[in-house]
């Protein structure tokens, strides 16, 4: 099963990167690329430990449905999404977090399985660890920019 792993160091605090990384409105708004939205579930705010979120998104041209599950929560510091339904085997995403003087270390670690047996695996390695790591490379460089300028407010402070 295929591990992805990123840092990125964000010069905000810990408790706004973990919020605005459980953001549903803050994912939909920056996943205009794959035209993520929230359709079942939880479908605004902060999502919580427990909660289910179904997104609809198009991956390589191919309108998908995905439901994940928040199976592991510590603010600020960890929470876990695993999918229930969906193109994969199996996903599991766990988004960590730590303080670090003015700085957070946002960590990922993305573990994921394509269906298909072997198809699946040669699938893996062909394209969907580089297709993958580049989507999650992009999204924390958009939260990293967000957390770091006024742009968190228009996802975490109450209208």
């Amino acid at each position: 099963m295929p591990l992805i792993e990123l840092e990125t160091l964000i010069r905000a605090p810990v408790e706004r990167c973990f919020d605005l990384a459980r953001s549903i409105d803050f994912h939909e708004r920056t996943a205009s690329e794959t035209q993520e939205r929230a359709v079942a579930g939880r479908t605004k705010g902060l999502i919580e430990l427990g909660e289910e979120v179904t997104f609809s998104a198009r991956h390589f041209g191919v309108r998908q449905r995905l439901t994940s599950k928040i199976t592991a929560f510590d603010r600020p510091w960890h929470f876990r999404d695993e999918m229930l339904r969906g193109a994969f085997a199996v996903l599991r995403h766990d988004h960590r977090f730590e303080a670090r003087e003015d700085l957070t270390l946002m960590r990922d670690e993305f573990y994921f399985e394509a269906p298909l047996g072997l198809l699946g695996r040669i699938a893996e390695r062909a394209v969907l660890v580089r297709y993958m790591t580049e989507f999650l490379r992009v999204r924390a460089q958009i939260l990293c920019a967000h957390a770091e300028s006024e742009q968190w407010r228009a996802y975490l402070e109450a209208p």
